[in-house]
């Protein structure tokens, strides 16, 4: 059945007063906001451009993060970046195994808790990554991997000669199609046969510090921004593994000819002194983004082996020294841990009568206090 129309209900007088009154407001709001300069009539166009201010306008970053319409609660803030270059299938079977044991509960061989707010979470496959890289000649990167066990993403490599597949950690930037390759067993021979036989620096450097390959640290140029930075020689890589990290190249000591070690940057502001033949892949890690991701609820960190954190001031006296009491106090107990231990940076835990040798300026501890706003 059809609505009826409804008609117009009709003024009175006293509304057709207000109205013109308002339309009077309007119109002398409307002549005093106009400009004194105005465009020109024209055939085309009879009307009259206004100078409007412009409402300010957020700059957005470099980069755009995946939202979603918020048909649940929980997808009104879940947040991610967009990696649409990702493999969508399974990972290579052969070299991944099953986490299974105590250690996905945070447990160590006799059971005991060692690491807390572990536990449960989705089944996961571990990848065996190679961090050695010491296969040499060209390997074809297959494609571009989600990993579950870590921040950054993945890469399989195929070796162009021996056919053998390996994962490594991709770089920034890195897309199915791309060759990489290792130099930690020697310079090829056909390398050192197109420089003219001549071991020219500027030249090698050209030629072998490109994105994703791996190198000595002896050969890569001050200056480089490295990852999967190892420590001492003929080791795998322990430094710069996660997502958007790297260290910078600064300084090489050298006697003679020989360089005996490198000094790196590394992002916590840490001069470190590595080995000479130590392991780095130039470049910056995977997936920068990583930090600016929102799970939007607390499902998707129980999902990821994550169990809630509860703060100390809300636990009976029993189970924390910051615990019980009548509202919110912990007692006249200065911070500490769950064990006693103080929690703030007054307390020194590392030993003034043997230092590391290999660090040479210590990364900026704020000392339990806010850090100063740069600006």
């Amino acid at each position: 059945m059809l609505q009826p129309r409804l008609l117009p209900r009709p003024t009175t007088g006293t509304c057709t007063c207000l109205l013109r009154t308002l339309r009077s407001y309007a119109a002398a709001a409307t002549a005093a906001a106009a400009p004194i300069k105005s465009t020109p009539r024209t055939a085309s166009t009879d009307t009259v451009a206004f100078n409007t201010p412009s409402a300010p306008v957020r700059h957005e970053g470099n980069f755009q993060l995946k939202t979603y319409k918020p048909r649940t609660p929980g997808l009104r803030h879940l947040r991610r970046p967009i990696n649409d270059h990702l493999w969508k299938g399974k990972p290579y079977d052969k070299l991944t195994f099953a986490k299974i044991g105590h250690g996905k509960g945070g447990r160590n061989n006799s059971g005991r808790v060692t690491v807390r707010h572990r536990g449960g979470g989705h089944r996961r496959r571990i990848r065996t990554v190679d961090f050695m890289r010491m296969r040499p000649g060209k390997h074809t990167v297959d494609r571009i991997e989600y990993d579950p066990n870590r921040s950054a993403h993945i890469a399989l490599v195929t070796d162009e000669k021996s056919k053998v597949k390996s994962y490594i950690i991709a770089a920034e930037g890195m897309r199915a199609g791309d060759a990489v390759e290792s130099y930690r067993s020697g310079i090829p021979r056909d390398l050192l046969k197109s420089m003219g036989g001549v071991m020219d620096p500027g030249m090698l450097a050209v030629k072998t510090a490109l994105r994703g390959n791996c190198l000595p640290l002896h050969m890569v140029p001050l200056g480089t921004q490295v990852f999967n930075v190892g420590s001492t020689t003929g080791k795998g890589a322990v430094f710069c593994r996660s997502a958007g990290t790297f260290a910078t190249v600064i300084a090489k000591d050298e006697a003679g000819k020989k360089v005996r070690d490198v000094s790196v940057r590394l992002q916590s502001g840490e001069v470190r002194k590595v080995a000479a033949n130590a392991c780095a892949t130039v470049g910056v890690a995977s997936n920068p983004h990583y930090h600016f991701r929102q799970l939007g609820k607390a499902g998707r960190s129980r999902w990821l082996n994550i169990r809630p954190t509860v703060r100390g001031l809300a636990m009976n006296a029993a189970d924390h020294p910051h615990g019980g009491g009548r509202g919110k106090s912990k007692g006249n107990v200065h911070p500490v841990s769950i064990w006693g231990t103080p929690a703030k940076g007054g307390f020194k835990t590392r030993k003034k009568r043997n230092p590391n040798k290999y660090v040479v300026q210590e990364r900026v501890r704020n000392q339990g206090k806010r850090r100063a706003s740069k600006n």
